[in-house]
């Protein structure tokens, strides 16, 4: 039975499970799990995942917060490996994804949870993702994606009030999203092969394939620190992982002629971003984790996940293919 916010057993009314996945996250818990607290909408239990921290996370939350329920993971099994546990052990028909390292505003959930059931075919709902350190500036509304390979967070930067309006986004921010339970159901959980990054983006990417759509919802508001895990915005290991999941993430989700479609364009991007990280002295570390994702599409757990190609999906693809040219000129003004 999960718990509701004031104790009681609520199951038959709760509406949507907040999954936090937690690695040595303990110094931002106390900020995410007090924002969520005040947020007054009672149809919602909090589900903190750990990932094997070592931190003293786990005994500080049993301590202080009592009500909230944990996951123990043995070891840290990645961010997709968290989420997914998270997710199979939740039981409502809205999944509510939430870095530790956040911060959400007065009806955060309850924003999220009325856009989401607007309509059937919506797989995830996006919030406004803010800077914590500058709150009048854009984190995330939204992600895209486009022909040269390159995954970008709409309006990163950017002044909030430029994005007041809801959108039609290429798939969900993972900081701070609510998923369809059913749909999932249908198109499979996090690939776990991401282990972390872009993971958000694939399966977003494997919804459009079905013909789901994915929102952004500006009345939803968060704050986000961000790289809360990897402790910076560029470093290796987020270089090594994201470059392996970026070839993984074209290898899994594009058919063959798709891909030759787009290769003078993927061919463009992908050496561009070596010049880019070559200059950060990364140059290295980005192509060998190149190798790794192109080992990844043809090993055998990765030709497992590979989207099988449907005919009844083909106008999807057509319009995924449309976004992907679109794209292109939106990564200056997203």
């Amino acid at each position: 039975m999960g718990t509701g916010l004031d104790g009681k057993n609520k199951d038959t009314g709760i509406k949507v499970t907040v999954v936090i996945p937690n690695y040595n996250g303990k110094k931002y818990l106390e900020d995410c799990f007090t924002s969520l607290m005040i947020q007054n909408y009672d149809q919602m239990k909090i589900l903190l995942v750990d990932n094997g921290s070592n931190d003293g996370s786990v005994e500080w939350t049993c301590e202080k917060y009592p009500r909230i329920e944990i996951l123990k993971l043995p070891y840290n099994k990645g961010f997709c490996g968290a989420v997914n546990e998270g997710i199979r052990k939740a039981d409502t028909p809205y999944i509510l994804l939430l870095n530790n390292d956040t911060k959400t505003i007065q009806g955060f959930v309850k924003n999220l949870v009325d856009a989401i059931e607007k309509g059937d075919d919506i797989f995830s709902v996006s919030a406004r993702v803010l800077q914590m350190h500058a709150p009048n500036l854009i984190d995330d509304a939204g992600d895209y994606y486009c022909a040269l390979g390159w995954a970008f967070a709409r309006g990163k930067g950017r002044p909030r009030e430029l994005y007041d309006d809801p959108a039609e986004i290429f798939a969900a921010c993972g900081a701070a999203v609510i998923y369809r339970r059913n749909i999932l159901d249908r198109i499979g959980l996090f690939d776990e092969e991401h282990f972390a990054y872009l993971e958000d983006i694939d399966i977003g990417y494997r919804a459009r394939i079905y013909g789901y759509r994915n929102l952004y919802e500006p009345n939803a508001c968060v704050l986000h620190a961000g790289s809360g895990y990897s402790g910076s915005r560029y470093n290796k290991f987020k270089v090594a992982l994201s470059s392996a999941n970026s070839v993984y993430l074209i290898g899994k989700n594009m058919p063959f002629l798709q891909w030759l479609l787009n290769l003078p364009l993927l061919i463009l991007g992908f050496t561009v971003k070596t010049v880019f990280f070559t200059q950060k002295g990364m140059g290295g570390t980005y192509l060998k984790g190149i190798c790794r994702g192109v080992a990844k599409c043809f090993s055998k757990e990765g030709r497992s996940h590979k989207v099988r190609y449907l005919a009844a999906n083909f106008p999807h693809y057509i319009r995924i293919q449309w976004e992907l040219w679109r794209n292109l000129f939106k990564f200056r003004n997203s």
